[in-house]
């Protein structure tokens, strides 16, 4: 039997997509799944034995968004609309024509629009602690949105990787892990979402997002997970979401804020396999 260095396939580039040149990644072989990072962060935020292990499975694609880590960055209106035809953009520069789409955050606003807008390029759809954004979005406290909307000038990027700590990881995560919290810090900061422009330009496309009355039109498999402890995105978002979405399932993490792809990586990875059977 081969390695696990042997197995999992290696390919980075910068490709042209649409008005923008679109860094990606590839691991792994298989049929594609396409994973979609949030709001102001590069693929970094990711967590890497979540991509490890999906590698095994599949050819997992993974990349910038628009106005984020070493994506182009114009100074120019974004929407959530917009970012999904970039993603197809992407793949259809990859030579996809088909995949499991997993979206995190903003990420799984942007896979929502894949879902509604290319159904024919969706194979099954995962939407991981994400809204419907519009009137039925949950809101987080005023404190928390404050520690996201917190303005950046002035502020170094580290400073602005720490401020969001407290709003993605639930506070006994980060008193048990101190060593992994400085760990991915500091592999955050490889490629931060810089000038201050281009994260208030996402935020706007993201405040604009609203799919609740379109979401009853997706007809591809979907999967909602969502974490019972997230402060950043309420867990009723998830719960609406399932509701949505004809068929749809959902599956909680009572462990989990925000980011339940570090919360409880073995049951994110369980729970998504077994969706892709």
């Amino acid at each position: 039997m081969s390695s696990q260095e042997e197995q999992i396939i290696v390919k980075t580039g910068k490709v042209k997509v649409n008005d923008i040149n679109m860094y990606y990644e590839i691991y792994g072989d298989g049929f594609p799944l396409v994973m979609i990072m949030g709001l102001g962060v590069s693929f970094d935020y990711w967590n890497p034995n979540i991509i490890e292990e999906f590698s095994k499975n599949f050819n997992v694609i993974v990349f910038d968004n628009r106005g984020a880590g070493r994506t182009d960055k114009p100074d120019t209106e974004y929407s959530i609309k917009l970012f999904a035809d970039d993603t197809i953009g992407l793949m259809e520069a990859l030579n996809i024509e088909r995949a499991h789409v997993l979206g995190h955050s903003m990420g799984g606003a942007i896979a929502q629009e894949i879902g509604l807008n290319y159904p024919e390029r969706v194979e099954k759809l995962i939407l991981s602690s994400t809204t419907c954004g519009g009137r039925k979005f949950i809101t987080p406290s005023t404190e928390v949105t404050q520690i996201v909307m917190r303005d950046r000038e002035g502020m170094d990027q580290e400073e602005i990787v720490r401020n969001l700590v407290s709003v993605r990881f639930t506070e006994d995560f980060i008193k048990n892990n101190p060593e992994f919290i400085e760990e991915e810090i500091q592999r955050e900061l490889k490629a931060p979402i810089t000038p201050p422009y281009s994260f208030k330009r996402q935020g706007i496309a993201v405040a604009q997002f609203n799919t609740a009355k379109r979401l009853k039109n997706i007809n591809t498999p979907t999967l909602v997970l969502h974490g019972k402890k997230d402060i950043l995105v309420p867990t009723k978002n998830g719960e609406i979401l399932a509701e949505l979405i004809p068929g749809a399932k959902i599956s909680l993490f009572d462990k989990s804020g925000h980011e339940t792809h570090f919360h409880e990586p073995e049951k994110y990875v369980k729970i998504i396999l077994e969706f892709l059977k």
